[in-house]
């Protein structure tokens, strides 16, 4: 049996779980997560905690049994907690701004990029060049801080782009004169 997978979730008492027969609907103090179970994976309440067990004892079947009770943990843990993701700009002139839904980043190329900022997830730039990314969807905040880094990763020499909070850039020597 999967260790991951056959572990209880505990609930907190401000989390509330509706069970159907191939969803699961975790409500919080933060919002609402719903999740599409996967043939062969039935989820059950038990005075508190949430049990996953398996129909099979397949390979694919015992992978998806800790996928699962991973991705209800996270989502009991989103709408009691929330997640964050820093990221931070590094270069001179480099600076982020939000401008209503839209978060203005200026990079050194030609033109600010504007970045739109999808529902759920919430952008905050503390000082110009810290960005925190929050959501109660683990997998989305984490996409949205990938696609911020994405639009200018950090290059080899000088370091210089978005980078996630604490990341460390492996640099490159330059070029020397002979």
């Amino acid at each position: 049996m999967s260790r991951i997978g056959r572990m209880p979730i505990q609930l907190p008492k401000e989390v509330k779980v509706t069970l159907d027969s191939s969803k699961i609907e975790v409500t919080g103090p933060k919002g609402t997560l719903t999740h599409d179970l996967p043939r062969g994976i039935a989820v059950s309440l038990d005075d508190g905690k949430v049990l996953i067990q398996r129909e099979r004892e397949d390979r694919p079947l015992k992978a998806l049994h800790g996928l699962t009770r991973t991705l209800i943990a996270n989502m009991v843990t989103g709408v009691t907690q929330g997640f964050e993701k820093k990221l931070e700009i590094v270069g001179v002139g480099f600076r982020a701004d939000t401008q209503g839904n839209l978060l203005k980043l200026t990079l050194g190329f030609s033109h600010p990029v504007l970045f739109p900022v999808p529902e759920g997830i919430k952008v905050e730039v503390e000082k110009q060049t810290l960005i925190t990314v929050k959501g109660v969807n683990k997998q989305l905040v984490g996409t949205v801080a990938a696609k911020l880094r994405a639009i200018k990763p950090p290059e080899p020499y000088k370091g210089k782009g978005v980078r996630y909070l604490g990341e460390k850039i492996r640099k490159k020597v330059g070029k020397t004169k002979a």
